[in-house]
């Protein structure tokens, strides 16, 4: 193994493991579903090491492959209506019922969304990229994200009202 390459996708993997944990929860909605999408996608990127000539792309790459991957998961399972979270809150904590609830409101509603429309908002919300990004990241038309963002917004605040007060969601 070249000892610059382990260096540097060992830095990788210190530097950016959360911040790609945040995107693959938020991708999945379960934590043990996103630590398998993150160990996936770096394990792509390490194969494809050498190929990759930009530096500063490489987490680019890295995200890229786990929205790829995620949607053909999607796509490989049967449609499940039942959302499993790991954990049955028994009472709220002190002073933070309110954020847990508007979570688990949330967690609720990206679950009942298509894969398009949860990776479309994810994207763009949670990830912040631009309407042209996203359309590069998922491969369709600047257009497409367009609509896809307002349709699942409206969708999201179909399926959960209670967000309607969230001013984020415009």
């Amino acid at each position: 193994m070249d000892p610059g390459f382990a260096t540097a996708f060992r830095e990788l993997v210190t530097d950016r493991s959360a911040a790609l944990f945040r995107t693959a929860y938020l991708l999945t909605g379960d934590r043990h579903a996103a630590e398998d999408l993150v160990q996936s996608a770096l394990a792509k990127t390490a194969a494809r090491w050498r190929g990759l000539r930009d530096p500063a792309a490489i987490e680019g790459y890295v995200r890229r492959a786990m929205y790829h991957e995620q949607v053909s998961r999607w796509r490989r399972r049967s449609r499940v209506t039942e959302v499993s979270t790991g954990w049955l809150p028994d009472r709220a904590g002190e002073g933070h019922a309110e954020t847990v609830d508007l979570r688990l409101v949330m967690r609720s509603a990206l679950a009942r969304l298509t894969p398009r429309q949860r990776a479309v908002l994810v994207l763009r919300y949670f990830e912040d990229l631009s309407e042209t990004e996203i359309a590069r990241v998922l491969g369709i038309g600047v257009g497409s994200v367009r609509s896809q963002i307002h349709r699942s917004l409206d969708r999201l605040k179909k399926a959960a009202p209670e967000l309607n007060a969230v001013r984020e969601l415009r």
